[in-house]
């Protein structure tokens, strides 16, 4: 098509499209068509007409104003994620724009509605999908009434434990883990009974999840032993770092014998699906969703030319529903579930903007700003139902052109809770191999790991993962004391320049070690955390693994379970600098592991136990531990808070605090701003919390029991 006439065609849609002011505004509708002209009264249908439809118009050079995709209240349904390339950007002046009308909210699934349940009986629903005989379709999650549903799983709560583990290598390979190995795994008698009522056919149709540490392993079930009560995996070697145990908990799930509760799901190879329905659910007004996409959103510039995708926004705009199937072999264990990609995937991205989106009902992460990405931004949207976590930033592998590594990305002020459904190991925010960043005022909440991680060299390596900034937000009810080794914000490796502070960080509890508010793990140099409120924290509010060269100044750490204040690593070099910290407490010890033998400044702190003012500084009175050189100029004094019962953290009056030269903040800031409606979403579910400290009080309990 010559250009001429193309240039008429776009007049004749201007002529035609008298309902809208601007030449640039393309409008898209749930009943539209992709042969209209985009006006308002004859809008496109899809994002990929809408996506075109600006390739059009940049191609006449109209470029007077920004391209605004106004997509209409409704629903849309994708069946592939849309792809956006440097062909598709703006520039500074005139960013390409999706957004919705003003006080709207438009709806993209990625996935399918379902119609034609039947009731088999009170308790169970059942409806025929024949593409899943005929083709071999299969679907891993289902979404009812817009809850997820659980696959079909034993036990319907908790965990069943492993016995003991063998492994045989099959090829050892050059790296720490095996190549390729058989795991011999010897179940309970609990695990025993589900296997030895299983055709072989469900056996190798089941899934089995393992938690160990740190981690989550799921595998397809190669074989099973009923003399030995005992099944066989197949992969990569167990990690000797974080192998299975006897400590290794599990389920089984996707097998129809599990299907005996409420809001469970099965699908049948022959293509039955059953559902167990929830209280209060109808069959004949329940909506039904399955997954047909696994990713919403691709952002992919030119990597041979180095040309970016970049100056394009997206406002007001909703993304639910996208799946996630496990791979043939499972998925090995990996820290933060490290490979999971996202539902919204950007590489050579620059100046990229979410505003007021939503991201929902995933089976991965929701954002990843990977490789070559910069000042990009996730501002004021709400992530929650996620099978992994909420955004990653950077690569876990470091390129050698500086310039493909990520930097400057801004995660300001976003709701991100209720995730790890399918990879409980990930986390709220990770930054990777990144610099530059920063994440503020986000409510991170109801993850089973951690809510902020920051770095991705263990040790003391070079790390480009500098200057990141981690403020103001408030992260609580991590754990559910089902993985271990977690802190509310965590870091690795060199990161200097890097600062956490004004954060509010409480309610983490893990299974068996860790549980930390604030955590430097390994090799971690370089930071300064200060006016952090750290609270109700299962093995200490602060944990150094090891580094150097950290400051640890004006936090408050308060009421946290098994002790306060924890170093593990003893070396040589300063390990970090402690001042100018309350300690505030009525249960447990003040110091764990090896904090009164590591090289650390301490000075200029007050420490308050309310059952008594004789502390012991590990196996020292507070006059001993003075005369080792360490808080000479620190007190043992009530700080004053108004109500610290009721975590109210404010003081009384400020004569105590004066003399350790500790500076009040405010830490009411962390979280969320803006309107009341934004900041009530952000409130915790009350059914969540009482949830948590069922789990809590249990879990001590039994702690308390076995002393």
């Amino acid at each position: 098509m010559k250009k001429g006439l193309l240039v008429l065609m776009i007049f004749a849609w201007f002529l035609s499209g008298r309902d809208y002011a601007c030449g640039q505004v393309i409008y898209v509708g749930p009943a539209g068509n992709d042969m209209n002209p985009g006006t308002r009264l004859r809008p496109l249908a899809t994002l990929e007409g809408a996506r075109n439809r600006a390739r059009e118009l940049k191609a006449v050079n109209i470029k007077n104003n920004p391209i605004e995709i106004i997509i209409l209240e409704g629903e849309y349904f994708l069946s592939e994620p849309l792809t956006l390339t440097h062909e598709d950007s703006g520039t500074p002046s005139t960013p390409v724009v999706y957004k919705s009308e003003p006080g709207k909210k438009p709806v993209f699934y990625g996935g399918l509605k379902l119609a034609g349940f039947e009731r088999v009986n009170e308790k169970l629903w059942r409806m025929y999908l024949p593409e899943v005989a005929r083709y071999g379709w299969n679907f891993e999650q289902l979404y009812v009434n817009g809850k997820r549903a659980v696959r079909a799983r034993t036990p319907n709560e908790g965990f069943l434990f492993i016995s003991d583990v063998a492994e045989t290598v099959v090829e050892k390979g050059t790296g720490r883990a095996p190549e390729l190995a058989v795991q011999k795994i010897f179940l309970d008698s609990a695990g025993a009974g589900i296997f030895n009522g299983m055709s072989r056919q469900e056996m190798e149709r089941a899934v089995i999840t393992f938690y160990h540490k740190w981690d989550n392993t799921r595998k397809p079930v190669y074989n099973y032993s009923p003399a030995e009560a005992a099944i066989y995996t197949l992969g990569t070697g167990m990690k000797p770092w974080n192998p299975l145990d006897k400590q290794t908990r599990y389920f089984v799930e996707n097998y129809k014998g599990a299907l005996d509760a409420p809001g469970e799901w099965f699908l049948e190879p022959t293509g039955n699906l059953y559902y167990v329905p929830r209280a209060g659910e109808d069959l004949w007004n329940s909506t039904f969703i399955v997954p047909v996409t696994d990713e919403f959103l691709v952002f992919k510039g030119n990597e041979a030319t180095g040309k970016p995708v970049e100056n394009i926004q997206f406002e007001g705009v909703a993304f639910k529903v996208s799946g996630y199937r496990m791979p043939e072999k499972g998925n090995e264990a990996a820290q933060a579930a490290a490979p999971v990609d996202a539902v919204v995937n950007l590489d050579f991205a620059r100046n990229i903007t979410f505003r007021d989106c939503e991201i929902a009902h995933t089976g991965k992460y929701a954002f990843w700003f990977r490789r070559a990405c910069s000042n990009c931004n996730v501002v004021q949207s709400y992530m929650h139902d996620l099978g992994a976590g909420g955004v990653k930033i950077g690569e876990t592998v470091i390129r050698s052109e500086k310039s493909e590594i990520t930097n400057n990305i801004i995660v300001d002020n976003n709701i991100i809770r209720d995730a790890g459904h399918l990879f409980p190991c990930a986390v709220g925010i990770i930054i990777f191999n990144a610099s530059d960043n920063k994440l503020t005022h986000n409510e991170i909440a109801n993850l089973r790991y951690s809510g902020i991680s920051v770095g991705w060299v263990w040790g003391y390596a070079e790390s480009p993962s500098k200057r990141n900034i981690v403020e103001f937000n408030h992260i609580h009810h991590l754990g559910w004391g089902e993985l271990c080794d977690m802190g509310g914000v965590y870091t690795l490796g060199a990161s200097e320049g890097t600062r956490v502070a004004n954060n509010l960080i409480h309610h983490i509890y893990s299974f068996d070690y860790g549980g930390w508010g604030l955590y430097t793990d390994e090799g971690s140099y370089g930071i300064i955390m200060e006016n952090n409120l750290v609270y109700a924290c299962k093995s200490s509010g602060f944990h150094q693994h090891y580094g150097k060269e950290n400051i640890i100044r004006n936090n408050i750490f308060a009421f946290n379970i098994r002790a306060q204040l924890q170093a593990t690593r003893v070396e040589e070099h300063r390990s970090f600098s402690f001042t100018n910290n309350i300690i505030y407490y009525d249960k447990g010890t003040l110091l764990s592991s090896n904090w009164h033998k590591i090289n650390l400044v301490s000075d200029m702190n007050c420490f308050w136990d309310t059952r008594t003012e004789d502390i012991r500084f590990g196996d020292l009175s507070f006059s001993e531990w003075r005369r080792t050189g360490k808080d000479r100029n620190s007190i043992i004094a009530d700080p004053l808070f108004r109500d610290p019962t009721q975590y109210d953290f404010r003081f009384r009056n400020n004569s105590v605090i004066r003399k350790i030269k500790f500076e009040p903040f405010d830490y009411s800031q962390a979280g969320v701003f803006g309107s009341d409606e934004w900041k009530i979403m952000a409130e915790p579910d009350p059914e969540m919390l009482m949830k948590f400290e069922k789990v809590v009080e249990r879990s001590e309990a039994v702690r308390v029991g076995h002393q």
